[in-house]
């Protein structure tokens, strides 16, 4: 026990492993003391929890009882605390609306 707070394998469900990795991949992290992993991954942990929590519960989850990606998507774009994941999760469209949208696009730059 340190701390207080008992550092088990058992308190978290992500890979402990594949978090290193993840971690080590940044060229500023030179080691990894072992509370900062664990903390790290548990707050990973917590943090995938609340946005698929928020996105079953805001989604068309609760009448199919499953979780989508479109249902993660429009959380991302409509909840200001994951709005930083726009990126990562972007709304899916069919290519025919893109290259549609992309068409007036175009249209308003020749309009210039």
């Amino acid at each position: 026990m340190q701390n207080g707070v008992n550092f088990t394998k058992k308190n978290i469900s992500l890979p402990i492993s594949r978090v290193r990795l993840i971690m080590k991949s940044s060229p500023d992290v030179s080691s990894i003391n072992q509370d900062a992993l664990f903390l790290t991954t548990k707050a990973t942990e917590l943090f995938v929890q609340h946005l698929a929590l928020s996105s079953f519960n805001n989604g068309s989850g609760k009448e199919t009882n499953s979780l989508s990606y479109s249902d993660l998507a429009t959380t991302a774009e409509e909840t200001e605390t994951f709005h930083f994941l726009t990126d990562i999760l972007p709304k899916k469209i069919l290519a025919r609306d893109y290259l549609k949208s992309l068409e007036q696009m175009q249209e308003e730059e020749g309009d210039f």
